[in-house]
């Protein structure tokens, strides 16, 4: 029980560590939060620090997001702790104790986690979100289409009740996370990208 509480915690601080903040200002010389949206994510990385440096910053989120969820089976191999420490990574970036608990929108965490946890619905998810985003250069409106897709692939791949209802909690609060997003997008304001990754 104690080493899966160390885990846990170990976990959760893997997820907080900012990357976004990190790389914006070893890179650029600025402060994330100063900056654009004002949001300590990967989107915000490539308006703020240009495509190089959110494309190193994106990476990061996921690997933070994959490592944890994929060393969880040498600890409790059962699909309740790999879910309960994915959880714990993608909180911990969204409420990073590094930046008083206001993190990014979870996303790139969540993909990494999810790519461990449930491989094939993730990658179908990500292939919406590409759909969606080169179509729409929205970058929020690709995530959400991509966290609902994900649920709908657990479905159809049948991971399991626990997966399906695992995927439709994180689904959830990814959506919620993207609150201010909606209303933009719905008021015809949201920032929009072209491919190469600036804003339109």
């Amino acid at each position: 029980m104690i080493i899966k509480i160390v885990y846990i915690v170990l976990s959760y601080l893997c997820g907080s560590i900012p990357f976004a903040y990190i790389f914006t200002k070893a890179f650029a010389g600025v402060d994330i939060r100063t900056v654009g949206s004002g949001n300590p994510g990967t989107t915000n990385v490539f308006r703020a620090a240009g495509k190089k440096v959110g494309s190193i910053t994106f990476v990061a989120d996921v690997l933070k997001g994959f490592v944890p969820v994929f060393f969880a089976v040498y600890i409790d191999p059962s699909f309740i702790f790999a879910a309960l420490i994915a959880l714990t990574v993608i909180g911990g970036h969204m409420f990073t104790i590094f930046l008083n608990f206001k993190g990014g929108k979870g996303v790139a965490t969540a993909l990494g986690a999810f790519l461990a946890l449930l491989p094939l619905p993730s990658i179908i998810a990500a292939g919406v979100f590409a759909i969606v985003f080169l179509s729409s250069g929205i970058v929020a409106l690709g995530s959400m289409c991509a966290a609902i897709a994900l649920v709908i692939a657990a479905i159809i791949f049948a991971v399991g009740i626990e997966g399906i209802i695992f995927a439709a909690i994180v689904a959830l609060i990814v959506i919620y996370k993207h609150k201010s997003n909606i209303k933009r997008i719905a008021n015809g304001t949201e920032n929009k990208f072209n491919v190469f990754g600036k804003k339109k």
